[in-house]
């Protein structure tokens, strides 16, 4: 058999894109440092090729959905689904005049983890064996403790998730800089000592602001200070890492749209350790990118938020330190997708008996919420 009669009987031409918009409502009104929000928006992709579709999804505005659908559908229909490395080319040339930061990457995300997902599927693998396993299972965070909650709230959530024996959790600091060292000190009492503590100001200090209370954060067992300043200013990010107790971790990365802006973060001694989104970062394709840019550099990495989405890549990647089990995605992924996983003693672990994410989207009880 020829090269070209080989491939030929190999190909797996992808006939069609599916693009959806839901908007579920928080279960309460939530805030952070910067901004508050009482809805999340997710844009659902799939991708078909012969009997089988592969899934992605990002959390965006329903903007990503029409690049997905006007835009980024041209270069994917009839590209054979194996060919990820140049569908994923393609796709970054085609947003080249639309500003690929931002909406347009987060709708690249979406599509490339859609193609992974389709690949493993057609093969008939979970994706964390297409990968190849560094482990089995990818400890988490528990995440939320947002601004917005009372004591008595904070103090319920973070403590159940270490009460499920989850051994770190993380919240929300930067609405009310003057009354985040008594919330950190209710959160540290809820959770016990056991339990690391972290907190996220999503930018909303000054430098001097994030230096004053980093001694007192630490004071109180904190060990992970993520973006104490926005995660745009990387000498203030260096200024700070350099300056805060050396227990206590400085990390940013979640607003990284692409592998080249998290290179500038880690040459800049920015970090501690680099967050990185695939439904942000360019998809699984971005993820590994990054990943093995900060491993050159000897700097971990976490996965941030859509958990069912970083499972398997949290198992791929050797430097992967955990992944964050945010509130408002692990509730929608369990509303919305057959498959999504709870952790088990801290611990998430693949299902490795069902082939890609090891998601199926649940179709009806999704309707309602539908845009």
């Amino acid at each position: 058999m020829s090269i070209v009669q080989l491939r030929r009987k190999n190909a797996a031409p992808i006939r069609k894109i599916e693009v959806a918009q839901y908007t579920v409502p928080t279960s309460q009104p939530e805030a952070d440092g910067t901004i508050e929000w009482s809805s999340t928006t997710l844009i659902f992709v799939e991708v078909f090729s012969g009997d089988k579709s592969g899934i992605g999804f990002t959390y965006a505005s329903k903007a990503s959905g029409v690049v997905v659908s006007e835009t980024l559908s041209r270069q994917i229909i009839g590209q054979d689904a194996f060919d990820i490395p140049g569908i994923f080319q393609a796709m970054i040339r085609t947003v080249r005049n639309l500003g690929r930061p931002g909406v347009a990457s987060m709708a690249i995300s979406a599509v490339d983890l859609a193609l992974w997902d389709l690949k493993a599927k057609l093969l008939d693998l979970p994706l964390a064996k297409l990968l190849g396993m560094s482990r089995d299972a990818v400890e988490v965070y528990g995440s939320g403790g947002f601004t917005s909650y009372s004591v008595e709230t904070l103090q319920e959530q973070l403590g159940g998730w270490a009460d499920q024996g989850i051994r770190k959790v993380k919240m929300k600091i930067g609405t009310h800089p003057e009354k985040d060292v008594k919330r950190v000190r209710a959160a540290r009492d809820a959770i016990g000592k056991k339990c690391d503590l972290f907190v996220d100001a999503n930018g909303a200090y000054s430098c001097k602001q994030a230096l004053g209370l980093a001694g007192k954060f630490a004071r109180l067992g904190v060990r992970w200070f993520e973006e104490p300043v926005s995660s745009d200013n990387l000498k203030g990010l260096r200024l700070i890492r350099n300056r805060a107790p050396a227990e206590m971790d400085i990390a940013a990365g979640e607003y990284g749209y692409d592998p080249v802006n998290l290179r500038k973060m880690l040459e800049a001694g920015a970090v501690d350790v680099l967050q990185i989104d695939a439904t942000r970062c360019l998809g699984m394709t971005g993820f590994l990118q990054a990943a093995a840019i900060a491993q050159a550099h000897f700097v971990d990495v976490s996965a941030h938020c859509a958990p069912s989405m970083h499972v398997a890549l949290g198992c791929a990647v050797p430097n992967l330190r955990h992944l964050e089990y945010f509130h408002d995605h692990a509730r929608i992924e369990r509303m919305f997708f057959e498959g999504a996983l709870d952790p088990v003693s801290g611990l998430l672990r693949p299902d490795l008996s069902r082939p890609g994410f090891g998601l199926e989207i649940k179709g009806s009880q999704v309707k309602r919420h539908a845009a």
